[in-house]
């Protein structure tokens, strides 16, 4: 038997380097496209683990600002510990801290919120949500990667040190 050879011509050859060309071109594209989509989270800032600080550094009844984590750390009269996320819940505005009233005011549509983001002014139609909040060994840690809705502010949101003896 006569072992037969088939060569490619030149016509074949360009079809199938054009089309593997395409292909690599089209993997690449959904590599960056995928990376651009997925997020960035970086220690220490929103979409991850936050350390705040020391339980101490806070005073009781203060209303601490976190620009890079989005969100306000409030201790409350009792002690309590709470982390109110600043995008408002009417129409996604940032909402600041306004010390003189004492309440969040949202600049958009003046929804108006109490110390714990229970809303007090109307359009807003629910509190201010809220991210996890845990201490560990005295430090205060935020965890921003999924904020949590809430129909109503709850004393079960707080979150308290334990005493020192």
């Amino acid at each position: 038997m006569a072992e037969t050879t088939k060569l490619v011509n030149r016509r074949d050859f360009l079809k199938i380097a054009w089309g593997a060309a395409g292909a690599l071109a089209l993997i690449e594209t959904g590599g960056v496209a995928l990376s651009f989509f997925s997020p960035r989270v970086a220690e220490g800032e929103f979409g991850g683990m936050i350390e705040a600080g020391a339980v101490d550094s806070f005073p009781i009844g203060s209303v601490t600002p976190f620009t890079q984590g989005r969100f306000y750390l409030v201790r409350l009269p009792d002690g309590g510990f709470l982390a109110l996320y600043r995008k408002c819940t009417h129409l996604g505005c940032a909402v600041p801290w306004n010390p003189a009233e004492g309440r969040f005011v949202c600049p958009c549509h003046a929804s108006a919120f109490e110390m714990d983001g229970e809303v007090i002014n109307p359009p807003a139609p629910r509190p201010l949500d809220r991210f996890a909040v845990t201490i560990s060994a005295g430090v205060v840690l935020v965890d921003t990667s999924a904020p949590i809705q809430r129909d109503r502010a709850s004393d079960a949101d707080l979150v308290y040190a334990e005493a020192v003896s």
